[in-house]
């Protein structure tokens, strides 16, 4: 693998008054895909959105491909290169999928933006659907076409929250599938998911949450003889 695309140490953060994370540390190198585990209310969505200023205030730190950015805000962290895909999708849905790939920027000097032409190969439904409005959408196209407007943007770290939550078995497997091409072509992924069937094949590590800490770190080699473990602290 190669340099750290995202280091974090020491993370503590705040939503108002509430103390959500607790010294959260954890690393994803460029080029991995990783996977943050936990029940609800762990504190891996509140990780994701402190990476990009998105929680009150914050204290440690947080390295995105080698810049501090613990005293930035939102607008000049998300340029460095990372895309966020909120569990509730944020795709505008009175605009056609077309509309929707084409009206984000890309960012400066991102060599890996791709075009519309090359997100519709990975997602054929995209391709079919590109002239229909967002509304009309099924939960797994809008899916699709959240990360597809990410990948048009150009950033190389995606941020990935509960992708999978709700959709059929088919749509699952084609968002597996988009998450192993994208490995192969040097994307980076740090995902929050619920569904351990989807994560465990994918990821190349994985941390547990619990509280607002990280309670365990291990590679995807070691996946076997950590699930007593898991199955204690995930029920899985």
């Amino acid at each position: 693998m190669g340099r750290s695309a995202l280091r974090i140490r020491d993370l503590h953060a705040w939503y108002g008054e509430s103390h959500v994370l607790h010294g959260v540390d954890l690393e994803v190198r460029e080029g991995e895909v990783v996977t943050l585990l936990g029940r609800n209310g762990a504190g891996r969505t509140s990780t994701l959105r402190a990476v990009l200023g998105l929680t009150g205030k914050r204290q440690g730190s947080i390295e995105v491909f080698g810049t501090e950015t613990i005293g930035l805000p939102t607008y000049r962290i998300a340029p460095l290169g990372i895309g966020y895909c909120p569990e509730e999708r944020g795709i505008f849905a009175t605009l056609s999928v077309e509309e929707n790939l084409l009206l984000p920027p890309r960012l400066k000097g991102a060599k890996s933006a791709m075009d519309v032409d090359e997100i519709y190969a990975m997602f054929p439904n995209l391709a079919e659907r590109r002239q229909s409005q967002g509304t009309r959408l099924s939960g797994g196209e809008q899916q699709m076409l959240a990360v597809g407007r990410i990948l048009r943007t150009g950033a190389r770290l995606l941020l990935l929250d509960e992708i999978s939550e709700g959709l059929a078995p088919v749509i699952v497997q084609a968002l597996a599938d988009m998450i192993r091409t994208l490995r192969a072509k040097g994307y980076t992924v740090l995902m929050v998911e619920q569904n351990f069937r989807f994560a465990a094949p994918l990821a190349d590590r994985f941390y547990v949450m619990e509280h607002g800490r990280v309670v365990e770190a291990f590679a995807a080699a070691d996946l076997n003889a950590k699930m007593p473990l898991l199955n204690e602290l995930l029920g899985v």
